[in-house]
């Protein structure tokens, strides 16, 4: 394979590791960088940058080169294969990923909660001002209606005179009646904006210690418990295998045990046979039974309702998207293609979360 250069002498231990493997790889197809390329609709110059060790790959190019590596040859590729250039692709993860891109992501992240709360606490103001007015106007109503009852009960004789002297006292009933209704729903937008406002806080104070997470030396990302053996556990839900393998790659480093599923259903089965999960990182887009329904189903559990929920979309993190999420139960989401040092600050501090609530007990 002429189109490979050597390998750079500056390349770091882990990369030239990862880099000759997948070459090794790549040069059992028997096949050009740039006819591969095209077949794989991918940037030569990029992925030959892969096969040189200056560029991590994303792990599907990884699993792309397995799928096509079988096909050339007809059979499988080993499940000890594979789980070797996971464990160096793990490492050069470890070694050469930046956090920067995560800061970048987990800073979106915490403008949007904080531009949540700010307008949560504006139209909480608006609001209240609103419910203060209407109870005013109301409590004014009934003062005018005790009195006209006050007079007609005192002055029964008179009552000809008074019904003509005053107004129709159902003209103030309805109006009255109006406002409570009014009243009443101002006060249910103004719990539900104050809800909301105290949800983008949580949410707030979570992103701060994410960002702590990623800004701290990398052994910091490790929750630290008494022992081994009191480690949460983190539960993985995707119908991709090429996506649970991604994930597991990324995670294995915190020293937690992992536990892939691929559906809604293995997911709530998993629930039933252990309650020692930090977090559940949920995919989305699943068939039979979404995210979404999984999350409603998680939580309608006395069992399980209290366990954190990563969204893991490829639906884009917009507004609606995100709010659909919160309203289904998650805490938290996150993009694909995933960031590895942001997922891991996200599952470090919900896994530090839990060993604090266990601890006090």
């Amino acid at each position: 394979m002429g189109e490979l250069r050597p390998l750079g002498d500056d390349l770091t231990d882990t990369s030239r590791a990862l880099a000759e493997a997948l070459r090794e790889l790549f040069e059992g197809m028997e096949v050009s960088v740039r006819r591969y390329a095209a077949r794989r609709q991918r940037d030569p110059g990029t992925f030959s940058r892969y096969l040189n060790g200056t560029r991590l790959p994303p792990w599907q190019v990884i699993t792309d080169l397995f799928a096509d590596l079988a096909e050339h040859r007809g059979t499988a590729v080993t499940t000890k294969a594979i789980e070797y250039v996971r464990g160096l692709y793990g490492s050069a993860v470890d070694a050469g990923s930046s956090p920067k891109h995560a800061v970048e992501i987990l800073e979106q992240q915490l403008a949007d909660a904080d531009r949540v709360s700010r307008r949560s606490s504006v139209r909480g103001d608006v609001l209240g001002d609103a419910l203060l007015d209407r109870t005013h106007r109301i409590a004014d109503l009934e003062v005018r209606l005790h009195q006209l009852e006050a007079d007609r009960s005192a002055e029964r004789e008179r009552a000809d005179q008074l019904a003509a002297a005053h107004p129709d006292v159902s003209d103030l009933l309805r109006e009255r009646d109006a406002l409570e209704a009014e009243v009443s729903r101002l006060g249910t937008e103004l719990r539900e904006t104050r809800d909301q406002r105290a949800a983008a806080e949580a949410r707030c104070a979570l992103l701060e210690r994410q960002l702590d997470a990623i800004e701290r030396p990398a052994a910091a990302l490790t929750a630290v418990a008494s022992g081994p053996q009191d480690m949460p556990k983190v539960l993985i839900v995707d119908d991709q295998a090429d996506n649970l393998l991604a994930m597991r790659a990324v995670l294995e480093t915190l020293d937690q045990d992992l536990v892939t599923v691929s559906s809604g259903r293995e997911a709530l089965k998993a629930l039933l046979d252990h309650d020692d999960f930090a977090v559940i990182i949920m995919d989305v887009q699943m068939p039979e039974m979404d995210g979404y329904e999984t999350c409603a189903h998680i939580k309608r559990r006395p069992r399980t309702r209290d366990v954190p929920i990563i969204f893991l979309t490829a639906m884009g993190v917009d507004p609606e998207h995100s709010a659909r999420g919160y309203a289904a139960g998650a805490v938290d989401y996150i993009s694909k293609p995933f960031d590895p040092w942001a997922l891991r600050a996200k599952v470090a501090v919900f896994t530090s979360i839990y060993l604090e609530r266990h601890a006090g007990r």
